[in-house]
């Protein structure tokens, strides 16, 4: 059986890598012939050139945001889930806020970036503000979720033991919700990465959205996509420790 996951995942990484290398490939020869439909894509060649020229002068934006991404989604992920499990635990609370949770849910986040920079300024606090609150529902629903969807047989049993409730949350229901719980964490790190870069295209100077805005100002496509390039580098490190993390947990929690 692990020999059997141990190929299938090296076939995902293969044929991932393969089709990678073979958009940049057609994207390389496409640019370089100036196709109508790139006239203002630079070439992948272009583009590295422009980070390893750069990237001394690109680090501290790198750091900037990847530093904001990572604070940004601890708080929501930690706030996600205790908040999550009281609503799962608490019917008034189920009550009282999930309506509210939902609402905000299906405001588009990008519609309310500019309140945050109304009430709490242009500095970094609006854009961590900004990211947790992008960030923070994902989290929230999953964990709720997965703390309802506890198999019934196992909640029978530990009434059946008188286990009380702090053993049954322990032992049972947030084993049994953590594949929800890192579903939610998964979408909630990307969601962390676009307030950061949003807050970035409002409310900063430095950071790798404030690059983008200000390349694209002066119509600099080789500094647009190579600051792009860096922060997708940065949301597959992210996103990637977020699925290191998980295979780490569900190895000691198989549910």
């Amino acid at each position: 059986m692990d020999r059997t996951l141990e190929s299938s995942a090296v076939r995902r990484g293969v044929l991932g890598f393969g089709f990678a290398a073979a958009m940049v490939i057609i994207w390389q020869i496409a640019a370089a012939a100036q196709h109508p439909s790139f006239n203002a894509v630079p070439t992948p060649a272009a583009v590295l050139q422009v980070i390893t020229k750069n990237f001394p002068i690109m680090w501290p934006h790198v750091f900037s945001t990847t530093s904001e991404c990572i604070i940004a989604f601890l708080i929501a992920a930690t706030a996600g889930i205790l908040l999550g499990t009281l609503v799962a635990y608490s019917r008034l609370a189920l009550e009282a806020l999930y309506p509210h949770v939902v609402f905000f849910q299906i405001i588009p986040k990008i519609a309310l970036a500019p309140l945050f920079v109304v009430w709490l300024g242009v500095g970094s606090t609006s854009r961590l503000s900004f990211a947790v609150f992008s960030s923070f529902f994902p989290t929230l629903i999953a964990t709720l979720i997965g703390l309802q969807a506890t198999r019934a047989p196992f909640i029978r049993l530990c009434e059946a033991t008188m286990a009380p409730k702090w053993r049954q949350f322990l032992l049972v229901r947030f084993p049994f919700a953590l594949p929800y719980i890192f579903s939610g964490l998964k979408i909630g790190v990307t969601m962390a990465i676009i307030g950061v870069v949003i807050g970035e295209f409002i409310t900063t100077q430095i950071g790798l959205g404030y690059i983008i805005k200000f390349a694209a100002s002066a119509m600099d496509m080789n500094l647009v996509f190579a600051a792009a390039a860096l922060l997708c580098v940065v949301g597959l490190l992210l996103y990637g420790a977020v699925v290191l993390a998980e295979r780490l947990v569900l190895v000691r929690y198989p549910s």
